[in-house]
């Protein structure tokens, strides 16, 4: 296996066209296609489908196709740095649950590292893609929480795949509101008072158990409450001004991001959450990540 087949693969793949893959190489396509041909029987898999319409990444080829572009970004920064080459693109993902802070972060990263052309990718997300993708190196960085209740299946999930959690912070559970609801002017919120409003959570696909859930709570423990499921953060946000709803979370929020009307109480419960990083054990992060973590510790001691 050369670097050389690792760019060949990576340009059909981005191209999902040999012959627009062989010009952008600047081989022949017969060329192109015997060198897929000898990576995919050296190393065992089928890295493309080919059909009339062109190619496509097989499920395993997705997974060897994102180590072989960790690969080449870090052999195109050593190029850089030893051999005066041009400067590359950036390269890098970030997945995570709905947490404004995370967002800053990823903003300090492109602030640092942007210049004239980059390819950055930020992913709010479900739970378990946020675990597979780290897996499968489509992000190198995940962000999501851990409690008492879906602490032992995350865990154990996370030892199995290799990854590594690393806390961020540990905070009594709130509750985001609008500052228009009756319930503002509390000091404190109970699960009591809750009862009337709409509970908005985030959507889990197929993977919709508890064990999954962004929030600490479920609508069970709630009793008598309404539930709302939702994809993206502007649609809950918007739910919660519009129909004096309410979610469950750590309380930590940007009103640099999400405006000052979206306000955080505490829940009158002993319960506690801890959002954290998760890793690949056994990866090398990139100096993107390296700063996004860096980057991330910065806002979360800043809202502590």
């Amino acid at each position: 296996m050369t670097l050389q087949q690792l760019k060949y693969a990576a340009a059909v793949a981005e191209t999902k066209n040999i012959t627009e893959a062989s010009h952008k190489v600047f081989i022949s396509q017969p060329s192109l296609t015997a060198a897929i041909h000898e990576l995919e029987k050296e190393i065992g898999i089928r890295i493309f489908s080919r059909t009339n319409k062109g190619v496509t990444v097989t499920n395993e080829g997705d997974e060897f196709l994102s180590y072989a572009r960790q690969i080449l970004e870090q052999t195109a920064l050593l190029e850089e740095r030893y051999k005066g080459g041009e400067t590359v693109n950036p390269i890098f993902s970030v997945s995570c649950q709905h947490y404004s802070f995370a967002v800053n972060a990823f903003v300090d990263v492109i602030k640092a590292f942007g210049g004239k052309a980059y390819d950055f990718t930020l992913r709010e997300t479900q739970t378990h893609e946020i675990i597979e993708d780290v897996v499968h190196l489509k992000s190198e960085v995940g962000v999501l929480y851990m409690s008492r209740k879906n602490e032992d299946v995350i865990s154990k999930l996370l030892k199995k795949s290799s990854l590594v959690f690393e806390e961020l912070f540990t905070s009594p559970l709130h509750v985001f509101i609008s500052s228009d609801n009756p319930l503002a002017v509390k000091e404190t919120i109970t699960l009591e008072d809750l009862k009337p409003y709409p509970y908005l959570t985030y959507e889990q696909g197929s993977y919709n158990s508890f064990y999954y859930a962004e929030e600490p709570l479920t609508p069970i423990d709630i009793e008598g409450s309404k539930n709302i499921k939702v994809r993206d953060r502007a649609t809950l946000f918007n739910l919660l001004i519009g129909l004096d709803g309410f979610t469950v979370c750590s309380g930590v929020i940007s009103h640099e991001l999400n405006g000052e009307n979206i306000i955080a109480k505490p829940l009158a419960l002993e319960d506690k959450m801890t959002v954290g990083i998760v890793t690949r054990k056994d990866a090398v992060l990139s100096r993107y990540a390296e700063l996004y973590i860096e980057s991330i510790k910065r806002h979360c001691n800043k809202k502590k």
